[in-house]
């Protein structure tokens, strides 16, 4: 019999609405563990699932170099290559390269640039306002939406992260989401699976989110012609090949044409609850990467 881990972490286990339905689709095959639980042997799983270690951004040179580990002795889904590429919101970048439609983003680095800099960026932006976050972040954590006017406080959120040696991510806001909300598009094993509407994270003068994430509201959606042949794109310029699972969300801009707000391979939400056959469709693509 397989040994499956579906790897969490302590804050995030009664958070992760996903586990309920991966556990009745593994079936007695799967083990919920938590990440940094020093008592685990790792070898002793077959596959090593990365499903809510939604702690990870504080502590990312722990999180990889246990990722690391887990690498040498088990198979972690999805790949350490992976994770070191998507834990870091500069590869935007490099699906911009490649002229993929993506939110245009600009990244101040700490010891190369100062918050000053911030200005010059803010002023070549077509929008009103704009959002200042993390490259390395996830849930909304530490990211701010601001308009032009309210520069000086951005620019005291971007000296901040520069000075504990973040680098920021600096992009438009677009403002199509507060009418339309993000498409988040799932894909297993390079497949379409199902996607779902989120409505709008940032609010003005509201300021970051303290908890673990910033509550979403989250239903059923059917992507456009167009919002699926980008994420099929996306999903076809991921280095190696496609993953288990990959969650690519996007926005449409002023122009209404979709571009990519971020992809998410590590340790995406997939919102099993708002599509019956999904989770089953995740465990069986799992499945078929089992050791012969």
């Amino acid at each position: 019999m397989p040994r499956i881990a579906l790897v969490t972490a302590t804050e995030a286990e009664a958070l992760d609405e996903d586990l309920p339905p991966l556990i009745a689709a593994f079936g007695a095959d799967a083990q919920v563990v938590r990440w940094d639980d020093a008592a685990v042997d790792w070898s002793a799983f077959d596959l090593v699932l990365l499903r809510s270690t939604w702690d990870y951004v504080p502590r990312l040179p722990e999180f990889l170099a246990w990722c690391e580990r887990v690498s040498a002795c088990s198979r972690l889904l999805n790949p350490l290559s992976l994770v070191r590429w998507n834990t870091d919101k500069h590869y935007l970048a490099d699906l911009a390269a490649q002229g993929i439609a993506t939110v245009p983003s600009h990244f101040l680095e700490p010891g190369r640039h100062t918050a000053g800099d911030l200005q010059a960026l803010v002023a070549s932006l077509p929008s009103e306002e704009f959002v200042v976050k993390p490259a390395v972040g996830a849930g909304s954590k530490d990211a701010q939406r601001y308009r032009r006017r309210q520069i000086n406080t951005a620019l005291r959120h971007v000296d901040a992260l520069l000075g504990d040696g973040r680098s920021v991510l600096l992009q438009p806001y677009l403002d199509q989401v507060d009418v339309a909300g993000e498409t988040a598009l799932i894909f297993f094993d390079g497949e379409f699976s199902h996607a779902i509407r989120k409505g709008p994270l940032l609010r003005l003068d509201s300021g970051p989110t303290q908890q673990l994430f910033a509550p979403e509201e989250i239903c059923a959606r059917t992507p456009g012609p167009d919002e699926l042949a980008l994420a099929c794109r996306v999903v076809a310029a991921i280095p190696g090949g496609a993953p288990l699972y990959a969650r690519v969300d996007l926005l449409r801009g002023a122009d209404h044409a979709p571009c990519v707000l971020e992809l998410e391979l590590t340790e995406p939400s997939l919102f099993f609850a708002h599509d019956a056959g999904a989770a089953q469709r995740y465990a069986e693509a799992a499945r078929r990467r089992l050791p012969r």
